[in-house]
C-alpha cells in the first residue's frame, strides 16, 4: 500500500489517501486515531481518478515529471491571457496570518475563500477586495506582495504552531487596509511547546492544521507535512528508527 494523497479536513475529517491494489481508501486522521505504519520506499504516487489508483514505479517523488501537475497560475502576476476557465471567475484578495507574526497576501476564487484559508492552516485572515477575475486579482496581489510577501513555507508555519498571533502586529498590518471581513480559525490543536518536525506515520493523532499533521509518539509531539508522506509505501507496524524528542518529553 502507498500514500497517494491527503485531505486537509476542510470538508470532513483530515485523512491520508492510501492505495491498495488499485483502490483508494481514506485513512481518517481525526484526533485520537492511532496510526501504526512504518515508511518503506518512496516513489511516484501515480494517478488518482474517481477513486481508482494507477501506480507508477518512477523513482521521483511525490510525482515524476509525467504525473506532476503544474498549475499555470502559481507565479502569475496578472500579465496573462486568462488561460484557465476559472481565471474568469470572481476572485478575492486576502491577507493570512500565521502565528506569531508571519503574514502573506494571496488570491483565490471568492467562493473558495474560507476553504483556501483553512487549507493553508491560517490562524487569522482578512478579505481585502473582490474583483472580476483572476488577472486583476494577481495584479493587485503582486503589488501588495512587494511589501508583505506571498508565500509561507511549512517549516515557518510549524515553528509557530504552539503560539498565538501577535495582535499588535496583525492590527498594525490591517490598519493599512480596509478589510471587507476578518476571520479567526481554531483547529482544535492545543500545544504547550513547539512540535518536532519529522516524517512518520505512527502515533496518536492530536490534530491537523492545514497540511500539517500532529502526532503524539513516545512523549513528544511531531509535526508531519502530509505532502512529505505522499509516495511512501507503508508497512503495518511502527518504525523502529530513532526519533528526535522534544524538550517537553524530558520535563
Amino acid at each position: 500500500m502507498q500514500v497517494v494523497g491527503y485531505e486537509t479536513g476542510v470538508d470532513g475529517p483530515p485523512a491520508l489517501l492510501i492505495a491498495r491494489d488499485g483502490a483508494v481508501t481514506a485513512e481518517s486522521l481525526e484526533p485520537g486515531t492511532e496510526l501504526s505504519y512504518s515508511l518503506g520506499d518512496r516513489h511516484c504516487a501515480g494517478v488518482l481518478d474517481d477513486g481508482a489508483h494507477t501506480p507508477c514505479s518512477a523513482a521521483d517523488a511525490p510525482y515524476c515529471d509525467r504525473h506532476a501537475s503544474r498549475w499555470p497560475c502559481a507565479r502569475c502576476t496578472g500579465e496573462c491571457s486568462l488561460p484557465l476557465e476559472t481565471c474568469r471567475e470572481e476572485h478575492a484578495i486576502y491577507l493570512a496570518a500565521f502565528a506569531p507574526e508571519t503574514f502573506k497576501v494571496g488570491v483565490t476564487r471568492s467562493w473558495r475563500l474560507d476553504t483556501r484559508l483553512r487549507e493553508q492552516g491560517a490562524d487569522r485572515a482578512a478579505h481585502l477586495r473582490t474583483v472580476a477575475d483572476g488577472r486583476v486579482a494577481r495584479q493587485i496581489e503582486a503589488e501588495i506582495a512587494t511589501d508583505i510577501g506571498d508565500r509561507v513555507r511549512v517549516p515557518t508555519k510549524v515553528s509557530g504552531l504552539h503560539e498565538s498571533v501577535d495582535e499588535a502586529a496583525w492590527d498594525a498590518l490591517l490598519a493599512n487596509f480596509d478589510p471587507i471581513e476578518t476571520f479567526e480559525f481554531d483547529y482544535g490543536v492545543d500545544l504547550a511547546d513547539r512540535p518536532v518536525s519529522e516524517t512518520l506515520a505512527s502515533g496518536t493523532v492530536r490534530g491537523a492544521q492545514g497540511r500539517v499533521l500532529l502526532l503524539d509518539n513516545g512523549g513528544s509531539t511531531y509535526a508531519v507535512d502530509m505532502r512529505d508522506l505522499v509516495g511512501y509505501d507503508l508497512e503495518s507496524g511502527e518504525s523502529d528508527r530513532n526519533l528526535q524528542s522534544s524538550l517537553g518529553a524530558f520535563g
